[in-house]
Order: structure tokens, then sequence, then C-alpha cells
């Protein structure tokens, strides 16, 4: 997965994308998890994950509250159930 802020300026070959606002961080020393949820109107209640780089979550300024895009290949979701 992908995360963008603002509008993005380039074409990917992901053609998957969701629109929503960060709503938890839990940043380590080498990665940053990021827990993503769905505007009202969209997949309600619907939350997506991320871990990115910690480098790359402060240089994109990631942050509670901050919109963010998630670019996703179809080939890269893994779904769960309750055990």
């Amino acid at each position: 997965m992908f995360l963008a802020t603002g509008t993005p300026e380039y074409r990917f070959t992901a053609r998957n994308e969701l629109t929503g606002k960060i709503f938890k961080l839990v940043p380590g020393a080498i990665n940053t998890q990021v827990s993503i949820t769905m505007p009202d109107g969209a997949v309600v209640g619907a939350v997506v994950g991320a871990v990115v780089t910690a480098e790359a979550a402060t240089e994109l300024g990631l942050a509670d509250g901050v919109e963010v895009i998630a670019l996703f290949k179809a080939s890269q979701v893994m779904l769960g159930v309750p055990a």
C-alpha cells in the first residue's frame, strides 16, 4: 500500500484508492503504523492500515486528522475473519 497526501501529481499503476483521515499513528524506531478511517458516505466504519517508514511519516507530515489517499493493487489485499 502507498500513502499520499494532497492531490497526487502522478499517475500510478495501482488503480485502487481510498481517501480517508488518519485516526491513529503508532511510531516506532524504524516504521510507523498508520490507521485510516473512511469518511461518511464511503465505506462507513471501515479502517485501512498501512506501515510506512518513520522517515516517510515525517516527510509526509502524517498526524491524526490528516487526510490521506491509500493506493493499492488488488493483489495486495489481505482479509481476516475472527478465529
